[in-house]
């Protein structure tokens, strides 16, 4: 039997997994033949609640609400990071973003030397491919992989005239999972990742108005202004959200009819948070809290839904479980299969007391290609954040048009708005410009923050009342500061060992602004690198 370290119960392997499921009639030699295909539909930027089925307004996500009444409606799964690149290595590693080196900061490399549970499942006997996202953005290549670390690519089919909307990526993903399904070994179970580029900026405009929203319905979490642009931007990522839910819809429908519906377990979930102001790239829950269902109707009971708190670094043991092959070793996360089968509510034990997430450098924001560092942990009703370096601006430096007037390469850009650690949108440009109409809506999203924030997720689910320097709640703080230190140094973070640095190292692949400083695309940073080799 497949087990993980870090549980409090042995994982029930793929085996005791389909034997529960067909009520004791299966036996391990017809539990091997039949191992679960798996299809992972993952969305680029999509916060909790932002689906049908959780009671969102403003949006229509009819595919995602069919799986999760037939499966597992999750009501507080979590990212490791607010940000996509080390988000998707934490998932496929099973690791927390400080356990991953180059891999934990966005844009950088992904080291060969971290397992990912897609090659695993590849050397079991499984057929592994993706269409649209994998592992992004970054350079694998450079780290010695043959291949994205996901698997082989099936993106050769492109849409002609049917994109609804300019944002709308031209990726026809349904048709590549058909490839992929039609190349594949028949014999073979399959695990597919399709990495759904939207509801990444940029939208189109005025495009959830155009497919017949109305603005009021515009679900706008309070720490945005409710002003009619932000409806408008808002309306429009759920167009995006939208689009991720019909191509899925499709993909089910293809399952359905060849026949592999019933013997496939779909999770659903996002990356990481929506990309607006207090949100993505941030620790807050709208940049952290996703939507997750798992769906598998011959595997588990159906039309349930469950509170407990779970991490995505749950996924990489959990697929390991399904296909009944054994958990590699430095997988910090915990399979999610004795929640699925009932097991944890029958014994009355919670599947986590808490979650950690973390960030470092989001993009080029700041002088040097500094980040900013920041760890959290979660609990069910507080959410406790350290901020390492305060000093910062959290959201990126300012603009200062007279950088804009110096670029000397070709290969760096202007710093445009500033707080470039925040996508560029009509809701920031907004805020920006107006500030003086919502002074402490905009303080909270881009000004600088203290070491330590503490909010109460149970009251203040938009994180807008720091309650670190309450003294009501000072055990509270004093509790989880100590626990979530413990934690990160039993996992060897170098931010509390002492060579936190080494993360400002690490080189960046993307977008590089005219800050003053070190600038250059690809390149490690030597001084930091000098800074921790003398610690």
């Amino acid at each position: 039997m497949a087990r993980n370290t870090n549980n409090k119960l042995p994982i029930v392997s793929a085996t005791i997994f389909l034997t529960i499921a067909n009520g004791g009639e299966t036996g391990a030699q017809n539990s091997e033949e039949r191992r679960p295909n798996i299809l992972f539909a993952i969305s680029d930027d999509q916060s909790f609640p932002y689906a049908s089925a959780y009671g969102s307004s403003g949006l229509s996500t009819p595919s995602f609400d069919a799986l999760a009444k037939e499966g597992v409606l999750f009501m507080n799964a979590f990212v490791a990071a607010p940000q996509s690149s080390p988000s998707r290595a934490a998932i496929l590693t099973g690791r927390n973003i400080w356990q991953l080196g180059a891999a934990g900061t966005h844009g950088s490399l992904f080291p060969k030397e971290f397992q990912v549970f897609t090659d695993v499942l590849e050397d079991s006997g499984y057929a592994i491919g993706y269409t649209g996202k994998a592992w992004a953005p970054g350079n694998w290549k450079q780290s010695g992989w043959k291949r994205n670390p996901v698997g082989p690519e099936y993106n050769m089919h492109l849409l002609s005239n049917e994109k609804p909307y300019t944002g709308i990526s031209n990726i026809d993903y349904s048709a590549n999972f058909k490839e992929f399904m039609q190349v594949k070994e028949k014999s073979k179970p399959f695990f597919f990742w399709f990495g759904c580029h939207e509801p990444h900026r940029t939208y189109e405009y005025g495009s959830g108005v155009k497919s017949g929203k109305s603005l009021s319905d515009a679900h706008v979490p309070d720490f945005l202004p409710h002003d009619e642009i932000i409806r408008h931007d808002i309306l429009d990522y759920n167009t995006e959200i939208e689009w991720f839910d019909k191509e899925l819809g499709k993909m089910v429908n293809y399952l359905k009819e060849i026949g592999e519906l019933d013997n496939t377990i779909i999770v659903v979930t996002s990356d990481n948070g929506m990309a607006f102001p207090h949100a993505k790239a941030n620790l807050y829950e709208f940049g952290t809290h996703v939507p997750l269902l798992i769906s598998g109707k011959m595997f588990f009971a159906g039309n349930r839904i469950i509170h407990d708190l779970v991490s995505l670094i749950d996924l990489a043991p959990t697929f390991l479980d399904m296909a009944n092959t054994p958990i590699y070793e430095g997988i910090t996360g915990k399979s999610l299969i004795p929640l699925l089968t009932g097991e944890l509510q029958q014994k009355k034990i919670e599947h986590r007391d808490f979650v950690l997430t973390g960030r470092e450098r989001h993009s080029h924001a700041r002088p040097d290609n500094l980040g900013y560092p920041a760890r959290a942990i979660r609990t069910g009703n507080f959410l406790y954040i350290k901020n390492y370096k305060a000093d910062r601006w959290p959201a990126g430096d300012p603009s200062d048009g007279n950088l804009a007037e110096s670029i000397d390469s070709k290969d760096i850009k202007p710093i445009g708005l500033g707080y470039a650690d925040i996508d560029d949108s009509p809701t920031k440009e907004l805020m920006i410009k107006n500030s003086f109409q919502f002074p402490d809506l905009f303080k909270k999203a881009f000004d600088k923050r203290p070491e330590e924030e503490l909010y109460n997720i149970k009251n203040d689910p938009y994180c807008l009342v720091n309650l670190s320097e309450d003294d009501s709640y000072s055990d509270i703080k004093t509790y989880l500061g100590i626990i979530m230190e413990y934690e990160l140094e039993k996992q060897q973070d170098p931010r509390v060992l002492g060579n936190g640095d080494i993360f400002e190292s690490y080189p960046r692949f993307g977008l590089m602004r005219n800050f003053p400083g070190f600038k250059e695309r690809g390149v490690f940073n030597k001084k930091y690198i000098q800074k921790n080799s003398e610690q």
